[in-house]
Parts: C-alpha cells; sequence; structure tokens
C-alpha cells in the first residue's frame, strides 16, 4: 500500500509529512509519545473506577454501572482512535506532537469532570472529550492532504469525527430526560465512522503494532487493578489492622490479576491480524469490554475489601452494608465479562472454536463453584484466594490443548 521510501519518519524531506506508513516494517514498537499518552489514561481509568466504587457502597450499582459504561466509552474511543491513526500515520513531527499533546489535555479535563458526571453534570466531561477530539480531526485531514492513495478515507474519517463531535455538544442542550436517548444514538455514530471510512480504501495501520499497543493499555488497566487493591488492603489495614483476612484477600487480589494477564497474553494476535487484515474491527472494538471489565474489577477489588469491615474484625461495624455474596459476584462477574470476550475475541479471529471452547468451559464451571460457596457460607477472604482458580484453570486447559496439538503435528 505505500512505498518503501514513504516508511521512513526519519527523511528530512518528508519531516513535516503525514505519509501513509508501511504495513510490513520490521521492528514496529509504540514511541516514547505513545506511552506517555497512554500515561495520561491512568488518571481518568481511575476517576471511573473510584466513582463505581463509591456507587456501589451507596447501593447505586445500576446507576453506576450505567455511568462507568458512559465515560469509559469516551476514554476507550478517543484512546481507540488516536492508536490506530498513530499506527497509520505516525511521523513525529512538531505538529504532529503538539496535537497529541493537546489530546492529552483533553483526557485530563474528562477525568476532572467524571465525579461531576457522577451526579448527572456532563458539561466538563463533554469539554474534555471534545478537546480530545478536535485535535485528531485536524490529524486525519493533514493525513488526506498527504497521502492521496487514503485521501478518501482520511477526509471520511475527519468529517466524521467533526460532524459527530458537534452532536456531542449540542446534546448538552436537550433536556435531561432524551439526553441518555441521545448517548446511546451518537455512540453508535462513532462507532459507524470508522466503518464509512475503511470502506473506501483501508488505511496502513501495522498489525503487530496495534497488538502491542492493546497489550500495553491491557497492563495499564491491570494496573489499575492493582492500585485499588493495594489502596483498599491499605484501608482495611488501617481500620482493623493487620489479619490472615486481610492476607488472603491480598494475596487473592494480586494471583487474579497476574492469571488475567496470562490469560490475555495466550493467543498470538498479531500474526493473525496480519494475516487477516479483514477481522481487525471485531478484535479492535471488542476489546471494550476486555478494558472497561478490567477497570470495574479494579473497583469491585475495593468493595471487597469494604465486605472485610462489616466483619467481626471491624467490631461488626456498617461500613455501606457490603455484603460478601454482592462482593464476590461483582468480582465474578468481571472476571467472567473479561474471559468470555478474550475467548469470543480469539475464536474471531482463529476460526478455531473447538480448541478455545474447553478452556473458556473450564473456568466458568469453576466461578460458579466459587460464588455457590460464598452463598453457601465460604468467607470471603478464602473465596477470594479460590477466584484465582478460574483464570488458572482455564490457562491450563488452553496450554495442554496446545501441547497436545503440537504433538499432534
Amino acid at each position: 500500500m505505500t512505498s518503501a521510501a514513504s516508511s521512513s519518519p526519519a527523511s528530512p524531506a518528508r519531516r513535516w509529512t503525514l505519509f501513509g506508513r508501511d504495513t510490513e516494517e520490521p521492528h514496529r514498537v509504540s514511541t516514547p509519545l505513545e506511552l506517555l499518552f497512554d500515561l495520561t489514561f491512568v488518571v481518568a481509568i481511575a476517576a471511573a473506577a473510584s466513582q463505581l466504587h463509591h456507587a456501589v457502597g451507596d447501593h447505586h450499582l445500576g446507576q453506576g454501572l450505567h455511568r462507568f459504561a458512559a465515560v469509559f466509552f469516551a476514554i476507550w474511543w478517543a484512546w481507540m482512535n488516536f492508536t490506530w491513526f498513530a499506527s497509520a500515520y505516525d511521523n513525529d513531527d512538531p505538529v504532529y506532537r503538539l496535537l497529541t499533546m493537546l489530546q492529552m489535555v483533553g483526557v485530563l479535563i474528562l477525568a476532572a469532570g467524571v465525579p461531576a458526571m457522577a451526579e448527572g453534570h456532563l458539561a466538563t466531561v463533554t469539554a474534555g472529550y471534545a478537546v480530545m477530539r478536535i485535535p485528531l480531526m485536524v490529524q486525519w485531514w493533514r493525513a488526506s492532504r498527504d497521502h492521496p492513495q487514503c485521501r478518501l478515507a482520511c477526509r471520511r474519517y475527519a468529517i466524521g469525527i467533526g460532524l459527530v463531535q458537534l452532536l456531542w455538544l449540542l446534546r448538552l442542550l436537550l433536556p435531561t430526560e432524551y439526553g441518555w436517548y441521545a448517548f446511546y444514538l451518537l455512540v453508535v455514530a462513532e462507532l459507524a465512522v470508522p466503518v464509512w471510512a475503511e470502506m473506501s480504501e483501508p488505511t496502513p495501520w501495522h498489525a503487530h503494532h496495534i497488538a502491542e499497543r492493546y497489550g500495553l493499555f491491557t497492563i495499564i488497566v491491570l494496573g489499575e487493578c492493582v492500585l485499588g487493591a493495594t489502596n483498599a488492603i491499605g484501608n482495611v489495614i488501617a481500620t482493623t489492622g493487620w489479619s490472615l483476612d486481610t492476607a488472603l484477600v491480598g494475596l487473592g487480589s494480586a494471583g487474579l490479576v497476574l492469571s488475567l494477564w496470562w490469560s490475555y497474553f495466550l493467543m498470538p494476535s498479531a500474526e493473525t491480524l496480519h494475516r487477516h487484515r479483514n477481522r481487525s474491527f471485531g478484535w479492535g472494538y471488542g476489546h471494550f469490554a476486555i478494558f472497561a471489565s478490567l477497570a470495574a474489577l479494579g473497583a469491585f477489588l475495593e468493595v471487597a475489601a469494604d465486605a472485610l469491615k462489616t466483619g467481626p474484625a471491624a467490631g461488626g461495624a456498617d461500613h455501606g452494608a457490603v455484603t460478601p455474596l454482592l462482593a464476590i459476584s461483582l468480582i465474578a462477574a468481571a472476571v467472567a465479562v473479561y474471559l468470555v470476550t478474550i475467548w469470543v475475541i480469539g475464536i474471531w479471529l482463529e476460526r478455531d472454536f473447538a480448541r478455545l471452547w474447553w478452556p473458556l468451559a473450564g473456568g466458568f464451571g469453576w466461578l460458579a463453584l466459587v460464588v455457590a460457596a460464598v452463598a453457601l457460607g465460604l468467607p470471603l477472604p478464602w473465596a477470594m484466594v479460590a477466584l484465582v482458580g478460574t483464570p488458572a484453570l482455564a490457562i491450563w486447559i488452553f496450554e495442554r490443548g496446545r501441547q497436545a496439538d503440537h504433538h499432534a503435528h
């Protein structure tokens, strides 16, 4: 799709040109600017997870999940759009850098507006989202000027992003009762823009680079789980002191995060995306559930620590009336969504339902047993440790199947 001459971002003659990158470029990795861009999202994800944690403690689970999903869509969509653009057109010139940094400012504005969104005030979040999206619209317009092979696709991106962003701003004028209906319609419009744009001429994104970027963002969201669990355990220790229960919850939380990381990297997405570029939409869009479930898991691990505060070690005090069954059910639901999405995406990419079905079935069987055991009286700390067996069993079954396939060939 692109020539060898257009694949070198270091060429002085092309320093200010948004050329199409070479899809076969060797050793393509994330740039320092992309890593800095990811770092700004840590604040936004932490703010969204914190609001979900407080919503559960205040007995507003449904409302909390709804608003968490809404703000996380804005976070994920802005990150994803930048990532795919950068994979195709990152030339690292000063204009590109400045526009990317402006998007980072938008992320921070959005994060600052998350607490107000919990009260129904959307102006700050919408403003932050606009600051993230308008620079990207300019980037696509620059690419349409400099890369004639994909000019129509780039212009469709620029026009689509601009029109939908205008509608997001106009949405603020609607009465509250119509605001959420408009939100869902605009989400559909956002998702449709890349499909419409890529129909004309696929942009030159790099499969291995994209897979690495998604893997790094998965690690960032897993880091939020670690942070949430650490803060929660620290609060428990400050309230009740060290105990076996506290240690078990900490051990279970750490084991769960590590095994979920292992689960994500079981399948080689990069090679399959490189061979089957037409499967990228299902793979890329499907990651919303992976990222959102991990961010929610960080909040729910804090809920589990809250449940410890209602136990005997806390003198029977009621700190939000979070029951062990509610806490383990929320964690189990987040783990279930995460594992199902990984396996569905794996089946979508590899077209291998039989090999990927058994690990998922085994993990879900164990997950159901743990939740049932808590309902029957198993203490939450021991259930947290047992819950690690869900992804661990799925990993074991998958690896055994892969070894059997290897020996068969």
